[in-house]
């Protein structure tokens, strides 16, 4: 799939995308096969689905903590892909894996990209991977059109994010704010002004993340950025207030996208 070419084709009719996050086994496979029927449902147009890490380190407490228990609950990367399988054959969005870098690197990165393209996915995100160290994964990837999404960050120097930009494709992943995943973002004057430095390096679509909770945050977005990345206030949502609390907030999130 050319995503970068899907996502234009989705901004005709809406002002930003909406890219939502699930991790597999968490807090169970079962659950998590509800939550992709309501983002079908809801008409999300992107998915970021987790690989379980024991140490996932862009990920803040709520995560570490839902990884550490899919762990325990025994998910393991077969079944990872057993249901990245089912889910790309079920539903029309996009499916990118989230994870790190270990994973890639066990398995090896032609038999990782087989494995990921075979299994229906578009590409991933490996946020503890270094540009610098990703070798033979680019090519890896190309030759099966897997999107390799970077993160940019606002402690990148505008050194390191031309550095970054001009090895991404697809979309960016904009890092709303420092630190880990979880924390309230101020959608302000600061947010806007990493998005124009990021906008100098790159001509990618941007996807903003860490922090986003409602269909207000993404309606900030407007004009700004192209995709809001929402996971940790979805599955907050889903432990707090189950499946009907569930959809409500994606319904929200998705009335912001226009």
């Amino acid at each position: 799939m050319n995503l970068q070419a899907y996502i234009a084709e989705q901004l005709t009719e809406r002002k930003v995308l909406l890219m939502t996050h699930l991790i597999a086994g968490f807090p169970s496979l079962e659950a998590n096969w509800r939550m992709l029927e309501i983002m079908a449902e809801v008409g999300v147009d992107l998915v970021e689905l987790q690989m379980p890490f024991s140490e996932p380190i862009a990920d803040g407490p709520t995560f570490a903590m839902a990884n550490q228990a899919a762990l325990e609950g025994g998910i393991t990367l077969d079944k990872y892909f057993d249901l990245l399988r089912r889910s790309t054959q079920a539903f029309d969005f996009p499916h990118l894996m989230m994870g790190y870098y270990n994973t890639a690197y066990r398995l090896g990165h032609g038999p990782f990209c087989q494995r990921l393209q075979s299994n229906g996915g578009c590409g991933y995100i490996l946020p503890d991977l270094p540009i610098e160290e990703y070798g033979d994964l680019f090519t890896e990837s190309a030759e099966r059109e897997l999107t390799s999404v970077m993160l940019m960050t606002p402690t990148n120097t505008d050194e390191r994010l031309a550095k970054i930009g001009a090895k991404a494709n697809g979309f960016v992943y904009a890092v709303a704010r420092k630190g880990v995943t979880g924390g309230h973002t101020d959608l302000g004057d600061e947010l806007y002004e990493f998005i124009a430095r990021c906008r100098q390096v790159t001509d990618l679509p941007l996807g903003i993340g860490f922090g986003l909770r409602s269909g207000d945050d993404l309606r900030h977005l407007h004009g700004h950025a192209e995709i809001g990345i929402v996971g940790s206030a979805l599955l907050n949502t889903w432990q707090r207030d189950g499946e009907e609390g569930y959809r409500a907030l994606l319904q929200d999130l998705a009335a912001g996208r226009s």
